[in-house]
């Protein structure tokens, strides 16, 4: 597992946030969605030492050698300008999101991560992915997994004109629990298959923070004594992120 270090100096943070899910459910809704998110991220840039975007930030994302989908210019924009400033972005593959290349690695500079990684920050220890996929159960996602960043699939569906591929994307995600659970995800502390996941590598080597996303919900739940599972939530319905100070980590909504 890559590891990661950061220093951190005075009044500083490093934030983190996932599941944007920017195109969900359709442009209109998106897009004030995508204005929020621009808010919150000018709202954190001057006390940022890093921003940790842990996927699932478009709800379908996939680059050809010479195409990327159409939209969030805004957001883009800002993330440009956040990188400019010297402050470094680093990205998560979600599931919506997995077919990222090298896009924002060679236009802004943003380092791409396909797993979790380790994080030390100052003396403490976090572990930082997606999430999708970890812990027990979930047995046929896994599977649909294996497909989906299978490279001789990913090959085969560049060979698609954007429209169709773009269209053939937006039907299977039309089908997400993001868009179609108005309510957000129930909590059912024996599927939560990545608080058991935290708990196993718990038992093993010790990290302060487990912090992840997936699971559209922000939870904060001790894993152990010393250490606390984070699940940063979504923007559709809680607009949930994380800020770590180096002491002590902070689950905060944007905007109420």
């Amino acid at each position: 597992m890559e590891e990661l270090t950061l220093d951190l100096g005075p009044d500083k943070k490093v934030y983190f946030a996932s599941d944007f899910h920017l195109g969900a459910p359709d442009h209109q809704q998106s897009l004030v969605r995508e204005k929020k998110v621009i808010r919150w991220l000018a709202s954190i840039e001057n006390s940022a030492a890093a921003i940790f975007l842990v996927g699932d930030i478009f709800d379908f994302w996939f680059e050809y050698k010479h195409v990327i989908p159409k939209g969030h210019v805004r957001f883009q924009g800002k993330l440009a300008e956040i990188c400019d400033k010297g402050i470094p972005i680093f990205f998560f593959h979600g599931n919506h999101d997995m077919w990222m290349k090298d896009y924002f690695q060679e236009e802004l500079g943003i380092r791409i991560y396909e797993n979790q990684i380790q994080l030390k920050v100052n003396s403490k220890r976090l572990m930082v992915g997606h999430g999708d996929g970890l812990g027990p159960g979930d047995s046929i996602y896994k599977l649909i997994k294996k497909v989906f960043r299978n490279k001789i699939a990913q090959w085969a569906f560049k060979w698609l004109h954007p429209n169709l591929g773009m269209a053939l994307a937006h039907a299977w995600s039309s089908k997400s629990r993001i868009r179609n659970n108005l309510n957000g995800d129930p909590f059912k502390e024996k599927d939560e298959w990545l608080f058991r996941y935290c708990k196993e590598i718990e038992s093993n080597t010790h990290h302060d923070y487990y912090i992840f996303g997936h699971r559209h919900l922000p939870l904060n739940m001790p894993v152990s004594s010393n250490s606390h599972y984070i699940n940063l939530g979504e923007w559709i319905h809680h607009s949930t992120y994380a800020v770590f100070d180096g002491h002590r980590l902070e689950l905060k909504e944007f905007e109420g």
